[in-house]
C-alpha cells in the first residue's frame, strides 16, 4: 500500500528516502513494516521461542515482499519483547523501547493523539505523547500481574472455549455483563468457572471480564491524564470487546486508523530508523562518558573481614543487630559492641521462609530479616539481641517476631510528630532506655563522655561521607550510585574510628579523579523506600547498561539519612534525640509536607534530570504516599517513574524496558532544551 494511504498527510514527506524497516517481536505475534519508495509492506508472524530466529525470518519475509536484498536496507529498529535478543551484524540497527515506537507509530497514523493504551500478550502500558513530535512524554505501565494483558483475555477465551478471535464479538452479545470483582487472573479464573456453573452465559462472562480489563486499563490511563485524542494499539487492539469497554469506561471514543494498529510499534520502529538514517549519527542520543573504574575493594574487603570475624566470634565484643536508620550508632559504639544492620536483601528460598513466619503481604525486605532468622544465616545466629526503634509498622512485628521465635529482641518507640517539644523529650527518654538495656548486655557502663566522643567521631564520619557524596554534583560525577551505596554501607556495620580511615582515603582518592571532555550523563535521583545490601539490579541496568548515573539518594540507605551533624555541645541524650529526629525524616513522620519538600530540594541541588521513585510491594510507608511525592516532582518539572520492586528476578524484562523508556524520554528533553 501506499505511505500516502495511511501516514498523516501532513507527515508523509518525513518518511521518504532508502529503504528502513521496523521489526517488533512480541510475547506472542511478531511484526515487520518496511517503508521503501512511498511504499509500505507489513507482515505478521507467530513469535518462535528463539526470539532471533523470529526477527530474521521475519525480515526474511519482509524484504521477499519489497522486492529488496539485505544490503539495500539502509537502516532496522528492533523493538518489543523480544528487542534484547536482536541483532543485525550486517545492517546498521538500534534498538528502541516498545513504548517509544508505539508513541511515534501512533503519531504518524494520528497526530492528534495524545494519550496510547498499549496492551500487548504480557503488559499493558499508558502512553502520553507530544502530539507536536510523537515523542514519549510520560509512561506507565502494569506491574508484573498478567490481568490486563492479552494472555488473560486468551485463558477466558479457553475456559469459554472460544477461539480468541471470537472473544471480543460474543462480548458484545449481551447487555448485562457478568460481575467479575477479582483484579487477580487466578482469582478471575476460579471467578469465571463459578460463573459458568451458575448458568452465566459465555457473552456475559466474556463481556465481564473486558470491563475488568477495562477497569485495569483505565486506572493506567488516569495515572498519565485522560482526555480525547485515545488510541490503542498493541496486540489487543481488534478486539471488539475491549475497546468497546474502554470507551464506556474511558467517555471518549478511540481513535481508528487506515493502518492496522497491531502494526503501530513496527510502524513506530520504522519511522525511527528513517530518523536514525538522515541523521548525521546512527546512534541514540544517550549520553556517554568514559568508564569511571573506582576502587572500593577495600572497603569492601573491610567490611567482609570485620563480618567474619564476628561470626568466628574472635573480636571479644557483644554482637547485636539493628533494623531502623532512628538507632543511635553512637550508643552502641560507646557500649563497644558490634553492630549490624538488618538489612541484607534474602534470595528468593530466604524471603519464603520468612513469609512462613509474617504476612504475605508484608514486603520482602520484611521477610529477608525474618527468612535469615529462620534458615541459620550465620551472622544472624551470632547476634546476642536484636533493637530497634521501629517507624513502619510491619518493621514492629518483625522485631517481636524475633524475639518469639529466635532470641532476644527489644523495641523502642519513634515518635511520629518530630517537631512537639513532648516528642523530643519522649525520643530522649527511650534512648536512655536503650542505653540502660546495653548496659545490661555488656555489664559496662556508658559514661555520658563516651557518648560525647562518639557523636565527634561519628559527626566526622558523616562529614567525610557528604563530601564524597556532594563530588557526585560536578557534572561528571566520578563515582557510580552503585560505588557509593558500597560506601555507605560500611557505614552500617564497621567500627567509626575504621570507617574515617577508609572514607578520608576514598575521598582524596576521588578528588582528584579527571574530568571528560565529552557529553555528560543523564543525572538521577533514587528515591523511596530502603534499598537492601544486594539489592543492586536497577542500579546496574541504569548505570551499568543505559549510561545515566545515580547522583543522590532519598532513601534510609544513601546518603539522605548520613547527611546530618549532632551537636556537640549540649546533653548527648538531647543531642541523639535532636539530631536523630531533625535528620530527613521517614515518610511515617510528620508533617509528610516537610518530607516531600527535602525530597524536591535534593532533586534541585544535585541537578537531577529525572527522579526514579523506587519502594518495595506492599510497603505501608512509601506504597500509600507515593502520588504526593508525584505531585511535588511535577510540579518542579521532574520526570519521575514509579518502580515497584520485590525481591525475584521475574519482571527483570519489564524493569529494563521502563528504565530504557525513561532514558529516551529524558534523552529527548535534553534535546528540546538545546533546540529552544
Amino acid at each position: 500500500m501506499k505511505v500516502s494511504d495511511v501516514i498523516a498527510p501532513k507527515l508523509v514527506k518525513e518518511l521518504s528516502g532508502p529503504p528502513v524497516a521496523g521489526i517488533d517481536v512480541g510475547s506472542r505475534q511478531a511484526k515487520g513494516v518496511l517503508l521503501r519508495d512511498g511504499e509500505i509492506y507489513t507482515i505478521q508472524v507467530p513469535t518462535d521461542i528463539n526470539m532471533q530466529k523470529t526477527a530474521d525470518g521475519l525480515l526474511v519475509e519482509l524484504l521477499a515482499l519489497g522486492n529488496l536484498r539485505r544490503e539495500d536496507l539502509q537502516y532496522i529498529v528492533g523493538t518489543g519483547y523480544g528487542r534484547v535478543a536482536m541483532s543485525f551484524p550486517d545492517i546498521e540497527h538500534q534498538i528502541v523501547t516498545e513504548i517509544s515506537c508505539h508513541a511515534m507509530g501512533v503519531h504518524y497514523l494520528d497526530p492528534e493523539v495524545k494519550t496510547i493504551i498499549d496492551i500487548g500478550g504480557q503488559d499493558s502500558k499508558s502512553i502520553r505523547v507530544d502530539p507536536e513530535t510523537g515523542r514519549v512524554v510520560s509512561f506507565v505501565m502494569n506491574d508484573k500481574c498478567a490481568a490486563g494483558t492479552g494472555r488473560f483475555l486468551e485463558k477466558v477465551a479457553q475456559l469459554l472455549d472460544l477461539d480468541l478471535s471470537q472473544l471480543g464479538p460474543v462480548a458484545l452479545k449481551t447487555k448485562v455483563p457478568a460481575e467479575i470483582s477479582s483484579q487477580c487472573v487466578v482469582f478471575a479464573e476460579s471467578e469465571v468457572v463459578s460463573l459458568r456453573a451458575k448458568g452465566a452465559t459465555p457473552a456475559d462472562i466474556a463481556a465481564g471480564i473486558h470491563l475488568a480489563t477495562a477497569r485495569r486499563v483505565k486506572n493506567l490511563l488516569s495515572r498519565v491524564g485522560i482526555e480525547p485524542n485515545l488510541a490503542f494499539s498493541g496486540g489487543v487492539a481488534n478486539n471488539v470487546g475491549m475497546r468497546k469497554a474502554i470507551e464506556d469506561l474511558v467517555g471518549y471514543p478511540v481513535s481508528t486508523f487506515k493502518l492496522d494498529a497491531v502494526f503501530a510499534g513496527a510502524l513506530g520502529a520504522a519511522i525511527h530508523a528513517r530518523q536514525f538514517a538522515n541523521a548525521s549519527s546512527v546512534k541514540v542520543d544517550r549520553p556517554e562518558v568514559d568508564e569511571v573504574n573506582v576502587n572500593l575493594s577495600d572497603i569492601v574487603f573491610e567490611v567482609n573481614r570485620h563480618q567474619t570475624a564476628i561470626v568466628a566470634g574472635t573480636t571479644g565484643r557483644h554482637n547485636v543487630g539493628y533494623i531502623c536508620s532512628y538507632t543511635p550508632l553512637e550508643l552502641m559504639s560507646a557500649a563497644g559492641v558490634n553492630h549490624v544492620r538488618l538489612f541484607k536483601m534474602g534470595s528468593t528460598e530466604i524471603v519464603a521462609s520468612g513469609e512462613q513466619i509474617t504476612q504475605s503481604v508484608f514486603c520482602d525486605f520484611t521477610k529477608s530479616i525474618l527468612g535469615a532468622f529462620k534458615e541459620g544465616v550465620p551472622l544472624n545466629k551470632s547476634l546476642e539481641k536484636v533493637y530497634t526503634f521501629f517507624t513502619c509498622d510491619c518493621i514492629k512485628k518483625v522485631g517481636e517476631a524475633i524475639g518469639d521465635f529466635f532470641g532476644p529482641s527489644e523495641i523502642y518507640n519513634l515518635p511520629r510528630i518530630r517537631h512537639k517539644e513532648s516528642s523530643r523529650d519522649y525520643y530522649r527518654t527511650e534512648i536512655i532506655n536503650f542505653k540502660e538495656d546495653l548496659e545490661k548486655l555488656t555489664g559496662r557502663r556508658i559514661s555520658e563522655e563516651d557518648i560525647s566522643d562518639r557523636i565527634k567521631l561519628y559527626n566526622l564520619v558523616r562529614k567525610t561521607l557528604k563530601k564524597i557524596s556532594d563530588l557526585r554534583k560536578s557534572d561528571y560525577p566520578p563515582l557510580k550510585g552503585r560505588d557509593f551505596l558500597d560506601a555507605v554501607q560500611a557505614f552500617f556495620y564497621l567500627p567509626p574510628d575504621r570507617l574515617l580511615t577508609l572514607y578520608e582515603d576514598l575521598y582524596h582518592r576521588l578528588a582528584t579523579v579527571a574530568r571528560f571532555d565529552q557529553k555528560p550523563p543523564l543525572r538521577l535521583m533514587m528515591a523511596g523506600g530502603i534499598v537492601a545490601d544486594g539489592d543492586r539490579r536497577l542500579l546496574e541496568i541504569v548505570e551499568d547498561s543505559l549510561g545515566a548515573r545515580i547522583v543522590i539518594e532519598d532513601h534510609c540507605t544513601g546518603a539522605r539519612n548520613v547527611s546530618f551533624q549532632l551537636n556537640e555541645r549540649i546533653d548527648p541524650y538531647t543531642s541523639l534525640a535532636q539530631g536523630y529526629l531533625d535528620q530527613s525524616p521517614c515518610t511515617r513522620m510528620k508533617p509528610l509536607e516537610e518530607r516531600i519538600a527535602i525530597s524536591g530540594q535534593l532533586a534541585r541541588e544535585f541537578r537531577v534530570d529525572g527522579i526514579l521513585y523506587v519502594y518495595l510491594k506492599f510497603c505501608p510507608c512509601y506504597g500509600q504516599v507515593k502520588h504526593e511525592f508525584f505531585q511535588h516532582f511535577q510540579t518542579l518539572g521532574i520526570p519521575v517513574l514509579e518502580v515497584a520492586l520485590d525481591y525475584s528476578r521475574s519482571d527483570q524484562g519489564q524493569l529494563k524496558t521502563r528504565l530504557e523508556a525513561l532514558i529516551e524520554v529524558l534523552s529527548e528533553r535534553e534535546r528540546g532544551k538545546k533546540t529552544a
